[in-house]
C-alpha cells in the first residue's frame, strides 16, 4: 500500500518512476491464495477511513469509486464467546448499544455510548496532531494543539493501557475483551497498548468497506492507476541491496546481478530489514536500531474452502478465548502460540451482506494471534498443526464446525521468510507505551535520498495508516528533488558552457 500510494503521487507529479516488486504481483500484504482453485484475501479483508483514499487518488486527478466497487458493511463484526453468547456491533451506534444491552445490560449500553462519544474526541485529537503529522513529537504535538490541544491530549489517557482505561466503560470483562482487541490491529497487547487506540471504535463507525473482488483487486487497482500516470512495474524483481555513494543513495542491485541507478528510492520495506543489513551495510545506520523493537505479532492463518455449520457467518466474525490475559501472557510473556486461542474469520462470500446457502462451500479466512520470533522454530509445521487443533476446538465451543474441503495454511515461519528483517512480526514495532508511536523511524532516513514507507514507519500499521505513509514519502521526495535539483544549461559571456 505504501509503496502503491508514492509510486502514484510521484508519478502524477511527473517524475520517472519504476517499481520493483519481488513477488509476481504488487500489493505486498494486499494479497491473496488460491486454495482448490479459489482466490481468497489472506492480508487486510476489509477498508477502513475511506476518505483517506479518496483524498489521495483525488489529489491524482481519479475517482476512488470508479477504480473499484465496495460495500459499506452493516453488521461490523459478530462476536462469540460461546455457543449461547453472542453479539454483534454494527455501523450504527444505536443498533449496537441496543444489542449490547440485550447482552451486558442497560449499564453496558450507556457505557458503550460514553466509549463512542470518548473515541471520537482521540481521533478527533490524533487525526491532526498525529495521524496526519508527517513526523510528530511530543512537544510538537503540544505546541501545535495549544492549551485546548494538550487538554485533548491529556484525555485521550495516552499513558494509560489500554485494557485499564476500558474499565471504566465496561465492568463486563467479556466488553473489555471485545474492544482490547484493538490492539491487535497494531499487533499489539491491550493490557501494554496506550488507551489511544480506542479511536479505532470511531474509525470502524465511519464505515467498514468490503471490496468487489477482495482487497487484492484494490491493489491491482492501484497498480493500474500508478501505471496510467506513467509508472513502470517489474514483477519478480528482488532487490538484494541498496548502493550509496558518499552519503547519498545512486541506485540498487537485484538478486539477478543487475544494477539500477536512480535519484531517489521510497523502500517499501520493514525497518527491521534496514537494521539488520538485509540491504547491504550501507542502510544499517539509516534508521535507529530500536525502531523495530519490540516486535509486533506475527500470525497463524488459513484460507479454507470449507461448509460453516451451526454458527451463522457475518463478513467479520471473532470468537473469543476464554483467558484474555493468559492468551497475551503466551503471546508476549512465553514467545508460545496461544493456548486458548481467539479467532478471526472472515467469510468473503458475505462481504456484500448477501447471504450463502445452506450446506454451500465458501471461502474462508481464519487468523490466530502468534508471536514473532527472532529464533525460528525447530518444527514450524507441528507448531501450525498444534495451532489449528486449539482454533479448531475454539470455533468448536462456539458453536461453528467447519467441514473443509481444502485449505492452505500460512504461519510465522512463512512471514519471516516473505518479509526480511521482521521475524515474522506483520506489524513493524508493537505499540507498547506512550513512547513506541514516536519512535517508529519516519519517512526521511539518515541516508541521503532514502525514503521509508510501510506500516513500519509513520503513523504505523493498517492500510490507511500505510497509504499515509506513502503520502508522507512521496512528499519528502519531491521536497527533496525540489531542494537538489541542478540549473538550467546555460551560455556565458566568453563561451564557456557551464551548469
Amino acid at each position: 500500500m505504501g509503496g502503491l500510494v508514492a509510486a502514484l503521487m510521484l508519478a502524477h507529479g511527473g517524475h520517472e518512476v519504476l517499481i520493483l516488486e519481488k513477488d509476481a504481483h504488487a500489493g505486498g500484504k494486499m494479497r491473496q491464495m488460491q486454495v482448490a482453485g479459489r482466490s481468497i484475501d489472506c492480508g487486510p479483508t476489509v477498508l477502513t477511513l475511506k476518505p483517506v483514499f479518496q483524498e489521495i487518488v483525488g489529489a491524482c486527478g481519479l475517482s476512488l469509486d470508479a477504480m473499484v466497487r465496495m460495500t459499506r458493511l452493516d453488521v461490523l463484526a459478530r462476536h462469540a464467546w460461546s455457543a449461547s453468547e453472542r453479539l454483534d456491533l454494527f455501523a450504527d451506534p444505536r443498533r449496537s448499544a441496543d444489542a449490547i444491552g440485550t447482552f451486558a445490560g442497560s449499564a453496558a449500553a450507556r457505557g458503550y455510548l460514553d466509549f463512542c462519544a470518548h473515541a471520537k474526541g482521540v481521533y478527533d485529537t490524533m487525526n491532526g496532531l498525529f495521524m496526519r503529522a508527517e513526523r510528530p513529537t511530543p512537544h510538537g504535538m503540544v505546541r501545535a494543539g495549544g492549551l485546548s490541544g494538550l487538554k485533548a491530549l491529556w484525555s485521550a489517557a495516552p499513558f494509560t493501557p489500554l485494557w485499564d482505561a476500558l474499565g471504566a466503560y465496561f465492568p463486563d470483562p467479556r466488553l473489555r475483551q471485545l474492544f482490547g482487541r484493538y490492539a491487535t490491529y497494531c499487533g499489539s497487547s491491550p493490557f501494554l497498548a496506550p488507551a489511544t487506540l480506542a479511536l479505532i471504535a470511531h474509525v470502524e463507525q465511519q464505515g467498514v468497506w468490503a471490496v468487489e473482488g477482495g482487497m487484492g483487486a484494490f491493489a491491482s487497482a492501484l497498480a493500474a492507476a500508478a501505471q496510467s500516470k506513467g509508472a513502470v512495474i517489474h514483477l519478480g524483481a528482488e532487490v538484494a541491496s541498496i548502493l550509496s555513494t558518499s552519503g547519498r543513495v545512486t541506485g540498487v542491485r537485484l538478486t539477478t546481478g543487475e544494477t539500477l541507478a536512480c535519484a531517489s528510492i521510497v523502500a517499501n520495506v520493514d525497518a527491521g530489514a534496514l537494521t539488520s543489513g538485509q540491504f547491504g551495510e550501507t542502510t544499517r545506520g539509516a534508521v535507529p536500531a530500536d525502531a523495530t523493537l519490540p516486535r509486533s505479532l506475527s500470525a497463524a492463518t488459513w484460507g479454507f474452502v470449507a461448509e460453516a455449520q451451526g454458527f451463522s457467518l457475518a463478513h467479520h466474525n471473532v470468537f473469543f478465548s476464554r483467558a484474555c490475559r493468559e492468551e497475551f501472557d503466551d503471546l508476549f510473556v512465553r514467545d508460545a502460540m496461544p493456548s486458548d486461542p481467539t479467532v478471526y474469520i472472515c467469510a468473503e462470500d458475505r462481504g456484500s451482506g448477501a447471504g450463502v446457502a445452506e450446506g454451500a462451500i465458501e471461502r474462508l479466512f481464519g487468523i490466530v494471534n502468534a508471536p514473532a520470533s527472532a529464533a525460528p522454530s525447530p518444527d514450524p509445521a507441528e507448531d501450525m498443526q498444534r495451532c489449528l487443533s486449539r482454533t479448531m476446538r475454539t470455533l468448536e465451543r462456539c458453536g461453528l464446525t467447519l467441514r473443509i474441503e481444502a485449505m492452505e495454511a500460512v504461519g510465522p515461519a512463512d512471514f519471516a521468510q516473505r518479509f526480511p528483517g521482521t521475524g515474522g512480526a506483520i506489524y513493524g514495532m508493537a505499540s507498547h507505551g506512550w513512547t513506541a508511536s514516536f519512535r517508529r523511524p519516519g519517512a526521511q532516513t539518515a541516508l541521503e535520498g532514502l525514503y521509508l514507507a510501510g506500516g513500519s514507519v509513520h503513523p504505523g500499521a493498517g492500510l490507511p495508516m500505510a497509504a499515509l505513509s506513502g503520502r508522507n514519502a512521496a512528499l519528502r521526495v519531491m521536497a527533496g528533488r525540489v531542494s537538489t535539483s541542478r540549473s538550467h544549461p546555460g551560455g556565458t559571456r566568453g563561451g564557456t558552457s557551464t551548469r
